[in-house]
């Protein structure tokens, strides 16, 4: 994609046709895609933000264990997950018209280690729970490393790249009001120990969510694919990976820049065990964060997805990059509650903004036919930091404290940022210039 567009082939009369049938359907089907897309949005980021915010899962697991590195060992074990079944994921669709099948499937199965990391709490011992979240977390890592694959590829093809910044703002815009008020109750649930375990609770409270987002899914109308690969052997296709990522420069900085970024993560379980160490939270605390967290990370999405139509997700990447490094620093520093809660704000926009960027960003890359091999190969590189930066950051809070490895967090995410600015060019312009270039 990064050739000269002057160079390029006519497009055969036949293959217009066909992509202009296509974009007419997908343009017909539209406002009802959208709604879809807008209610699996509300409901099940909503549900799945509860279990990622760095607050009630981090708070849990280390009120079973007491130890900080068992708490990244959690969260490494559902990046480990994630790590194994991006490419198993795209391998299952890339031959397919249709993969909304897909979707469904392995969104349910992901619903399902939630219910079952709730029922843990109900039912078992302290040991027998903290391994049952562990292991559940990679079970729940598993189905989501194949479903980041499955449902990014289902949207590049129900809805047009031009849209999906304000369509990705608005979900999380109207979510984040749902999802910050489930976390302010979470937190009171929490406190009050409801059903007797206020931590499984929250879980059960977030299958639910997530689970009545699924079916908003089965509203969706796909179209089929104008193009798929071959069906082919799984070690015949892993072999022809590394030209894929040798032929587009572009697509190999980004993924870089993504993976780099995604190591920022190993602070995330630690926000809250480092300001409950150094001050007193007040009641409810835990809630309030929770829903500062994720009323910021929701929020902003709208402005970051109307920044996206206008100039493109690289930007959104670098600039997020900048507020997540400034609310790191700020809770560094915060001397009051307030603080720390405006610290979860920038948390929340800036971990926002990058997520959005990253998984808008990689649909822009490329043909259609390798588009599935593309979002594994990139969530590959970022789940693999993933389960190494938890744990590295356990360790170093075990070994010195909790701001070398702030330091170090803000270290490699300013990596990231410097990668992006310099080498990751806005896919969408050199894609623009490619389609003049074909008329």
């Amino acid at each position: 994609m990064n050739a000269d567009s002057s160079h390029l082939p006519p497009v055969p009369s036949a293959e217009r046709e066909r992509e202009a049938a296509f974009r007419a359907q997908v343009d017909a089907d539209l406002p009802r895609n959208y709604l879809a897309h807008l209610l699996h949005g509300i409901f099940a980021q909503t549900g799945f933000r509860l279990l990622q915010a760095p607050t009630f899962l981090p708070a849990y697991v280390f009120s079973l264990s007491g130890s900080s590195t068992i708490v990244g060992l959690a969260r490494s074990c559902q990046a480990l997950g994630m790590l194994a079944t991006p490419l198993i994921g795209a391998r299952l669709i890339e031959h397919r018209t249709r993969v909304l099948p897909m979707v469904f499937g392995t969104g349910a199965a992901m619903r399902l280690s939630v219910l079952a990391m709730a029922l843990a709490g109900y039912f078992l011992g302290t040991h027998a729970n903290l391994i049952a979240i562990c292991v559940l977390m990679g079970a729940f890592g598993l189905f989501t490393g194949m479903q980041g694959v499955t449902f990014q590829f289902l949207v590049s093809k129900v809805i047009p790249v031009e849209k999906r910044g304000a369509l990705g703002g608005a979900r999380s815009a109207v979510g984040g009001l749902v999802a910050s008020s489930v976390g302010v109750i979470g937190g009171y649930i929490v406190e009050h120990q409801w059903l007797g375990n206020g931590y499984a609770t929250v879980l059960l409270v977030a299958f639910a969510m997530a689970a009545i987002g699924l079916f908003a899914v089965l509203i969706m109308r796909e179209p089929e694919s104008l193009g798929v690969r071959p069906q082919q052997g799984f070690g015949s296709r892993l072999r022809e990976l590394p030209a894929l990522m040798r032929s587009d420069p572009n697509y190999r900085a980004y993924t870089w820049a993504r993976a780099l970024g995604a190591a920022g993560r190993m602070g995330l379980p630690y926000y809250v065990l480092y300001a409950s160490e150094t001050m007193t939270l007040p009641p409810g605390g835990l809630g309030w964060l929770t829903g500062a967290f994720l009323f910021a990370g929701t929020g902003s999405n709208l402005l970051w997805g109307l920044l996206a139509d206008r100039q493109g997700f690289r930007n959104v990447m670098g600039l997020s990059f900048l507020v997540w490094i400034g609310a790191t620093l700020l809770l560094m520093n915060a001397p009051s509650f307030a603080l720390v809660v405006l610290g979860f704000v920038g948390l929340g926009v800036g971990i926002g903004g990058f997520e959005q960027s990253c998984t808008n960003l990689v649909l822009e890359f490329g043909t259609r036919e390798d588009l599935p091999m593309r979002i594994a190969m990139a969530q590959t590189a970022e789940q693999l930091v993933n389960v190494i930066a938890p744990l590295t950051g356990g360790l170093i809070v075990a070994s010195a404290s909790y701001v070398p490895m702030f330091w170090t967090a803000i270290v490699v995410q300013a990596c990231a940022l410097a990668l992006t600015v310099l080498r990751v060019r806005e896919p969408r312009h050199l894609n623009r210039a490619q389609s003049l270039a074909k008329q």
